[in-house]
């Protein structure tokens, strides 16, 4: 992952990042939050994966149900967030839409994204410290502006 700050300005940063084949998409991101120490961050992405995995969250289960994506598919794109988590490590939240060749989508929560031949991330980062909580009611984590 190569990444290159874009502006800086009244404590916020846009950074692109740019990952190359091969990469994890979310474990590349979480390892840039935690290595320069980012705390609330909004994102965008657009590229391609050689295989991903989105996933449709199940209330009645309380679990993402995956949807496997085994092929090459271009990122139509990709939305979300970074946050912290209770123990202080970056949470990352994303959802994705990705095209197949014969021009239908798969979309939802990207679990797992393997980068081919690129992915072009530009990150928002705000002064601002997010927090995601696990809601037990819920059974997922989500941002608490109380905290």
């Amino acid at each position: 992952m190569r990444s290159k700050v874009l502006a800086q300005a009244n404590g916020q940063r846009t950074i692109l990042l740019l990952l190359d084949s091969g990469e994890d998409a979310i474990k590349a991101i979480q390892a840039f939050a935690r290595d320069h120490k980012v705390s609330g961050a909004s994102l965008f992405a657009l590229g391609a994966f050689e295989k991903a995995t989105v996933g449709w969250f199940d209330f009645n289960t309380r679990q993402y149900r995956p949807i496997e994506v085994p092929a090459q598919c271009e990122v139509i794109s990709v939305l979300g967030d970074v946050a912290t988590d209770a123990d202080g490590e970056p949470s990352v939240h994303l959802h994705a839409v990705l095209g197949l060749s014969d021009g239908t989508t798969r979309g939802g929560h990207l679990l797992r994204g393997i980068v081919r031949p690129t992915l072009e991330i530009t990150m928002t980062e705000v002064p601002a410290h997010l927090k995601r909580l696990k809601r037990p009611d819920l059974g997922i984590a989500l941002i608490d502006l109380d905290q």
